[in-house]
C-alpha cells in the first residue's frame, strides 16, 4: 500500500536548479509503471512521469522523486528594494542561489502566508505550517494551510450603467456555463462565477472550463464572457470592463434623483428644466424636491414612465447601452410634450446622463418644440463636474468560500471549536495574508479581495476544484484552548530556516513580498466578522 506522506504538510519549493527530496518514489499499485509515482496533494492521486508536472501543475517527478515547484510566500511589514525575493530556506555550502542572512526582523515583521504552502487534504494531519511568533509580547500563533475549495466562488462587481444581461441570466466562457447575472447594485451589474454546482453538477467540460475561468480570475487575469441575451464582456480584478468592444469609463455619480439633487443648486439660473436619464430614477429638476427648494418655476414638461414621487420617474426606457444605461439614443424620446398653460418659448432645456457622457441642450421654439442649440459654458463646466465625480469604472472580484472538511482539521481535532473562535473573534482569518470578511451564521464562510492577495494565489486541481491560501492567527494559549495541535507548534525562525519539519524533507525556497500598504497586519488585527 502506497504511504501518503509524499505532500504531507509540506510547504511549497521553487527549486529550478536543486530540487528537495519529498519522497522516494513508490509505485503506487503493481499496475503503475516503475518510472511513475503518485502524488497525494489531492484526491485525485495523479502518477507522474518522469520529468513530468502532475495536472495542477504544482508537483513534478524528477528523478524518482516528487517535488513542489512553487515558492512559499512570506509577507515582510517592510522589503528594501535590493533584497533578494526568492530565497532558499536552507541553502547549501556550494549553492549560487541567493543566500538568506537569518535575519527575520522581529516576528511581528514576519507573516507565513498560505501561498504556496501545500495541504494536507483530504487526510487528518495537522497543517503543513503551524507558527509561533510574538506581536506585542503576546504569544501568537498562526495555522497556515491551502485549501481545496469546491464551495467556492467570484462575486464580481462591474461598475457600468450598460445593461450587461437580465438578472439570473446564464454567464458562459467558452460556450459554458459558469454563472449568472445577480441583481445590479448602486452604479454597478453583478455577476455570480463559479461554484460547486458548475464545477462537480455539469458536464466534465462545464467544470473544466469553470475552473480554468476561477483560475484566471482568482490570479488577476482577463476573462471572456458572454451573457445570454447580453452583452459580450472582458473582465479582470482592478481594471475597467469592455462590454461589447468598448472599455468603459466611468461609474455614475448617483442615480437621475441623486445628480439632480446634487448639481441643483449649480444649475439655477442657467437652465429652465434639467432631465437627468437613468434606467432606474430619471430625474426632473423643477418638479424635484430640490427644485422646489430652491423656488424654481415649473416647466410644464410631461414625461414618459411612472411617476414615483415628485421629480423622479421609474421605467422611462428599457435597459440598455444608451443614455442612463437605458436603450434611449434620442433622449428628446422620453418627452410627451409641454403644457402650453405652464411653458413659454425660450425654456432653456438640459438633458444629461448619470455619467454626464451625454448631454445635450435645448431651447423650446414658439411651438413649445426642443431646437438643439449650442451648449453655454456655464452649463458644459456643470456637466464635466458631473463627469469629475464619477469614480473610474473597475472590475472588483471577491473570492468567497466554505472553509469546510478536513481543512479544519489540520488546525484542531475538534472542528466545531474552531468554528465558534472565529464567530467570538479570538481567531483571526485571512486568506495569503489579506482581510477576510467572514460571514454570520454556521460554518467558516469567508470573502476575500484578490487584489489585496498576492499574485498567483490561486491554483486548481482536477477534481475539480480552487486551491487557495488561507491562515488562522490566534493567542497560543487560545489555540491550546481549542484542541489545536500543539505538538507541531514551532517557531518562526525555525520555520524561516528550515521550512517544513516533517522526516521527507525540506521545501528550498521562500519567496519574500512586503505587505501590501492597502492591507492591515495580519497578527493582532481584528477579525472582520459579520
Amino acid at each position: 500500500m502506497t504511504e501518503h506522506s509524499k505532500t504531507d504538510g509540506l510547504p511549497g519549493l521553487q527549486a529550478p536548479a536543486m530540487p528537495a527530496v519529498l519522497e522516494r518514489a513508490k509505485p503506487r499499485n503493481d499496475r503503475m509503471a516503475g518510472a511513475k509515482i503518485e502524488c497525494n496533494a489531492c484526491p485525485v492521486l495523479c502518477q507522474i512521469s518522469e520529468g513530468r508536472l502532475g495536472a495542477c501543475d504544482r508537483y513534478a517527478n524528477r528523478d524518482g522523486q516528487l517535488l513542489r515547484v512553487d515558492p512559499v510566500v512570506f509577507l515582510r511589514r517592510t522589503l528594501a528594494q535590493d533584497e533578494p525575493r526568492l530565497v532558499p530556506f536552507a541553502p547549501s555550502g556550494d549553492s549560487d542561489a541567493p543566500q538568506w542572512n537569518g535575519d527575520v526582523l522581529g516576528t511581528d515583521q514576519v507573516f507565513v502566508t498560505g501561498v504556496g504552502s501545500s495541504t494536507t487534504y483530504p487526510d487528518y494531519k495537522p497543517a503543513p505550517f503551524i507558527v509561533s511568533s510574538q506581536v506585542d509580547g503576546v504569544d501568537m500563533v498562526t495555522v497556515v494551510t491551502e485549501g481545496i475549495f469546491s464551495y467556492c466562488s467570484f462575486k464580481v462587481k462591474i461598475d457600468t450603467d450598460r445593461f450587461l444581461g437580465a438578472e439570473q441570466a446564464n454567464v458562459r466562457m467558452s460556450g459554458e456555463v459558469v454563472g449568472h447575472v445577480s441583481t445590479a447594485e448602486y452604479g454597478s451589474q453583478m455577476l455570480s462565477l463559479g461554484g460547486v454546482h458548475h464545477l462537480t453538477g455539469g458536464s466534465k467540460k462545464e467544470g473544466r472550463v469553470t475552473v480554468e475561468m476561477m483560475e484566471a480570475l482568482g490570479n488577476k487575469q482577463a476573462v471572456e464572457l458572454t451573457i445570454d441575451g447580453g452583452a459580450q464582456l472582458v473582465i479582470q480584478a482592478g481594471r475597467a470592463p469592455i462590454v461589447n468592444g468598448v472599455q468603459e469609463q466611468r461609474m455614475r455619480v448617483g442615480c437621475g434623483s441623486a445628480v439632480v439633487g446634487i448639481f441643483a443648486r449649480q444649475f439655477l439660473g442657467l437652465a429652465d428644466e434639467v432631465v437627468v436619464l437613468d434606467d432606474h430614477i430619471t430625474g426632473v429638476l423643477t418638479e424635484h424636491q430640490a427644485g422646489r427648494c430652491l423656488d424654481m418655476k415649473p416647466s410644464g414638461i410631461d414625461m414618459r414612465g411612472r411617476k414615483s414621487t415628485p421629480g423622479r420617474y421609474f421605467q422611462v426606457a428599457n435597459p440598455g447601452n444608451g443614455w442612463g444605461g437605458t436603450d434611449i439614443a434620442d433622449p428628446l424620446s422620453i418627452i410627451e410634450g409641454w403644457d402650453a398653460q405652464v411653458a413659454w418659448p425660450g425654456l432653456r432645456l438640459l438633458m444629461t446622463s448619470t455619467t454626464g457622457e451625454h448631454a445635450a441642450w435645448y431651447v423650446l421654439n414658439e411651438q413649445l418644440q426642443p431646437v438643439p442649440q449650442d451648449m453655454p459654458q456655464a452649463v458644459r463646466a456643470i456637466v464635466d463636474r458631473i463627469g469629475e465625480n464619477c469614480e473610474p469604472s473597475l472590475c472588483s472580484v471577491m473570492f468567497l468560500a466554505g472553509a469546510g472538511g478536513s481543512l479544519r482539521a489540520g488546525v484542531t481535532e475538534n472542528p466545531v471549536l474552531l468554528t465558534r473562535a472565529i464567530k467570538q473573534a479570538l481567531v483571526n482569518v485571512t486568506c495569503g495574508g489579506a482581510p477576510a470578511f467572514v460571514w454570520p451564521g454556521g460554518g467558516i464562510t469567508v470573502m476575500s479581495d484578490v487584489l489585496r492577495m498576492p499574485d498567483r494565489s490561486f491554483g486548481t486541481v482536477p477534481t475539480p476544484a480552487i486551491i487557495a491560501p488561507i491562515e488562522f492567527s490566534m493567542r497560543l494559549s487560545d489555540y491550546q484552548a481549542l484542541g489545536g495541535h500543539m505538538a507541531y507548534v514551532r517557531s518562526l525562525q525555525e520555520v524561516v530556516s528550515q521550512g517544513a519539519w516533517h522526516k521527507e524533507g525540506a521545501p528550498t525556497a521562500l519567496q519574500w513580498q512586503a505587505q501590501p500598504d492597502a492591507n492591515s497586519w495580519p497578527l493582532g488585527q481584528a477579525p472582520m466578522l459579520g
